[in-house]
């Protein structure tokens, strides 16, 4: 399987990435420079955290307009898998590949820290090892986590299983203690209808390994391994 790992001015998590599916999943991994205008031969593109152009106008803003983001397009409408992360999330906001938009935390302050977050739907292709209602903890890093819609969109995710993940204290409940951001519903992941496109703000490329504090975020990769029918041997 072939993995392409977007790279925009100030990104800031696509080592992560990059080395999670190289040094802990054995993966054909390649940096794609955000200036490029082809995919070709990627089976997975992951859109990374950071800053994207020091989120000038706000996140993402300046970014959907990067020549590679033609090409992300394309391969999401062909079913290939995009994953978005962080800054990753909110480009594929403002690019339209996943409904809502991204806006300043209620507490007006940037957040860093590990948090829970509750698997809502176990069946996709990037939550196929998880449990439902399984509680992760994963670490965010974010001033612009606040995902809002309008009601009918947000019934919508929810009516159609769009929703994979979702803020919740240790004990799997949507308390208001548990929402970092304010985001509506407490959502902290969703995907498109087609299901093959994820946007979410914890990062699971920083809980891939036990040595960082928590794996937990590993099982988000390993689905996407399984869903393209990697073997969970050659995985390891």
């Amino acid at each position: 399987m072939r993995w392409a790992v977007l790279q925009f001015p100030a990104s800031n998590c696509d080592q992560d990435a990059f080395h999670v599916l190289k040094n802990v999943l054995a993966q054909d991994v390649e940096y794609v420079w955000h200036k490029d205008s082809s995919l070709s031969g990627a089976d997975a593109i992951v859109v990374p955290g950071g800053f994207s152009y020091g989120d000038y106008l706000r996140c993402g803003a300046i970014a959907r307009f990067s020549p590679i983001m033609s090409a992300v397009k394309e391969a999401a409408a062909a079913g290939k898998t995009v994953l978005g992360i962080c800054n990753g999330f909110q480009i594929l906001c403002e690019t339209g590949l996943l409904p809502g938009v991204l806006v300043r935390n209620t507490s007006l302050h940037f957040r860093c820290e590990t948090i829970p977050v509750r698997v809502e739907n176990p069946a996709s292709r990037f939550t196929s090892d998880y449990l439902t209602g399984q509680v992760l903890h994963l670490p965010i890093a974010h001033g612009e986590g606040h995902y809002v819609a309008d009601e009918a969109t947000l019934d919508s995710l929810f009516q159609h299983k769009q929703v994979l993940f979702t803020y919740s204290d240790a004990q799997g409940r949507n308390t208001p203690g548990a929402n970092p951001n304010g985001s509506q519903r407490h959502i902290a992941g969703i995907c498109n209808r087609a299901g093959n496109v994820l946007g979410l703000m914890p990062h699971p490329e920083r809980a891939s390994e036990k040595i960082l504090g928590s794996a937990d975020g590993l099982g988000l990769f390993t689905s996407i391994l399984a869903s393209h029918g990697v073997p969970q041997a050659q995985a390891a």
